[in-house]
């Protein structure tokens, strides 16, 4: 299951589609859904839970906190819409592409795609444009 909560007023307007969107990309690894909750937030909410949990006093535009077991992926994904609005006008994407990208992000790493070294990023990037080339297609 995948449930949408706002701890703003953003609000997603497809949040059907863009869930069978994550569950096709789940399921087309070999992978099962269990329960994701997505948090769209502002800042200062992600600011507080980086340095909280993380003890990282940055701003960032996704945390996640993975609760997946085996082949069930689940966990609570917290999204800056701030960050997110803020990054699409530095990588000069558009905010719902940029939205997009985070949102599997999250789930990506859920399902043991890694990003600390070029490599892994590169990897990442690479499955992040696939998953985003299938929700417009």
């Amino acid at each position: 299951m995948i449930d949408f909560h706002y701890e703003t007023d953003f609000k997603l307007t497809n949040e059907i589609q863009l869930t069978n969107w994550v569950v096709s990309r789940i399921e087309s690894d070999a992978f099962k859904v269990g329960e994701i909750n997505y948090i769209f937030c502002d800042d200062a909410y992600l600011h507080k839970l980086n340095v909280e949990f993380l003890q990282h006093d940055t701003f960032t535009d996704i945390i996640s906190f993975d609760n997946t077991l085996g082949k069930i992926i689940s966990g609570d994904i917290f999204i800056s819409v701030e960050r997110v609005k803020e990054n699409s006008k530095t990588f000069n994407t558009s905010f719902d592409e940029e939205i997009h990208r985070v949102m599997i992000h999250g789930v990506l790493h859920y399902m043991g795609f890694k990003d600390k070294s070029k490599e892994e990023q590169a990897i990442m990037r690479a499955k992040e444009n696939q998953c985003l080339f299938l929700l417009s297609s």
